[in-house]
């Protein structure tokens, strides 16, 4: 089963080529491709991963054609060629050996998507910051609560899907970080099968984050009243 590792970029060119020789050391055995989806950088990322795929064949590199973490998401789903989509940021925040757990569920196992969660038995986090992190658990738990689901880390992109699982969930109407909240729920309010894993996370070293609370509390609100709809009418459906 081929893997897409998707990672969206925005100003990342201190972090790119670390990355793509990260994956190429640990993913020798591995039939995959990364699918960089640059969205609108302000830097020499573009420039960068250009250089880069000129030499890696298994570089996809594509620009976003709709401003916003949401449609580079979308983007990249559309040109990944693999049967398999793994979300991953370019901050390194993410376990590569999460990463390889992911795949032999999903490759071994009858599900749709596999779930990491960072707040479970078994999890490791490394320096999360203490107000965002209590935002975090509030905004998850009132999410858990009104799905009436086991999930409990819906805000993580860090996540593996079937492609062909992800299309189903099309149109995707989130476009900022908001979109990694509407793809698992999107997931459960269809059913589909999935797995939770404990999973690694740490804070990034490098380069600067692009997620802000502030501006973006509204737009979660507005995922999740969206997808809560979405799940009442697919119910009546039923």
């Amino acid at each position: 089963m081929k893997v897409s590792i998707l990672i969206p970029v925005r100003n990342e060119e201190l972090v790119i080529k670390k990355i793509v020789d990260q994956l190429e050391s640990e993913l020798k055995n591995l039939p995959y491709e990364i699918v960089f989806v640059d969205d609108f950088s302000t830097d020499n990322s573009f420039q960068e991963l250009e250089e880069i795929s000129k030499t890696k064949n298994q570089i996809l590199l594509c620009k976003n054609k709709k401003k916003g973490l949401g449609g580079a998401i979308t983007e990249g789903i559309n040109k990944s060629t693999g049967e398999a989509i793994c979300i991953m940021m370019c901050d390194f925040s993410d376990d590569i050996n999460d990463f390889k757990k992911y795949y032999d569920i999903l490759k071994n196992e009858n599900v749709d998507a596999v779930f990491g969660s960072r707040f479970i038995k078994g999890s490791k986090i490394n320096f999360y910051p203490k107000k965002k992190l209590i935002l975090n658990r509030i905004f998850n738990l009132a999410t858990k609560l009104l799905f009436f689901s086991d999930y409990n880390d819906f805000t993580n992109a860090f996540k593996i899907y079937k492609k062909s699982a992800l299309l189903k969930m099309f149109p995707l109407v989130s476009e900022s970080f908001n979109i990694f909240l509407e793809l698992p729920l999107k997931i459960i309010s269809r059913k589909m099968k999935y797995k939770i894993i404990p999973i690694s996370w740490t804070t990034r070293k490098k380069g600067n984050s692009k997620f802000n609370i502030k501006e973006l509390q509204s737009k979660y609100l507005f995922t999740l009243i969206y997808c809560w709809l979405e799940k009442i009418l697919l119910k009546k459906t039923d």
